[in-house]
């Protein structure tokens, strides 16, 4: 679903991406792990079109961000470290206002808002503010909206940051079923190690070079440690 190769990208002197190359498969719950300025964001930034990197290419679907990037990007659903929702807004106009810009007929994005909705518990919400919602539903809320086009990948970047730790299982859970009933695609960049343990994938990520790359069990042992944390820790401190 997603392969970059050679992805360099720097910022003045400082490199944020070394030449970072891998694939990322269809329908797999994959963390990307790293601590803070491991190069995370930077790499989110090319990989939804607001950075053009300094070399190497990007592939979405087959599709090259360099030249086919509105098709490319098309297949791309993403939640941001920070919040972006309208908090005067409901809930549903909300939701509405980007399946419209998506061009989403409005029978089609009203049976999805409304599926979506039950999927996650938020149809009794859909009539209140934004501002009224708890951080963890305003997440959920954001998840739904990434996921209304249908998209085939979705970009989760530090999407937990903030939440209580029963937010962030209901978000983590209500993702992976998504992987396992509709085939999609998940990158999550997050320095919480807990987040990344249960994941069928983890990449490693420091100084914009791919320390590890295996099952959770195959990272820590190549890295080291009794425990993921533990080996996380140490290859990057």
């Amino acid at each position: 679903m997603l392969k970059l190769r050679e992805l360099t990208q720097c910022y003045g002197p400082r490199v944020a991406l070394n030449a970072l190359s891998l694939h990322v498969a269809r329908g797999s719950f994959v963390a990307l792990l790293g601590p803070n300025g491991a190069g995370k964001s930077t790499l989110f930034q090319v990989l939804t079109g607001l950075f053009a990197a300094d070399a190497g290419d990007v592939e979405v679907a087959g599709l090259s961000m360099r030249s086919q990037a509105r098709r490319a990007l098309a297949h791309i659903g993403v939640v941001f470290q920070q919040q972006s929702l309208d908090l005067d807004l409901s809930v549903a106009r909300n939701l509405q206002f980007y399946a419209d810009l998506q061009g989403l007929p409005r029978a089609v994005a009203a049976g999805r808002i409304a599926v979506d909705a039950a999927r996650f518990g938020l149809t009794a919400d859909l009539g209140r503010r934004v501002r009224e919602l708890s951080g963890g539903t305003r997440r959920k809320v954001e998840l739904v909206r990434a996921l209304l086009h249908r998209p085939g990948l979705l970009l989760m970047d530090e999407a937990t940051a903030g939440l209580d730790p029963g937010s962030r299982r209901d978000l983590v859970e209500g993702l992976r079923q998504e992987v396992r009933h509709r085939g999609l695609t998940v990158l999550w960049a997050t320095h919480v190690v807990s987040e990344a343990a249960g994941a069928d994938r983890v990449l490693v990520l420091d100084h914009g070079e791919l320390l590890a790359d295996g099952t959770p069990a195959d990272v820590t042992a190549d890295l080291g440690g009794p425990t993921l944390e533990a080996a996380f820790i140490n290859a990057t401190r």
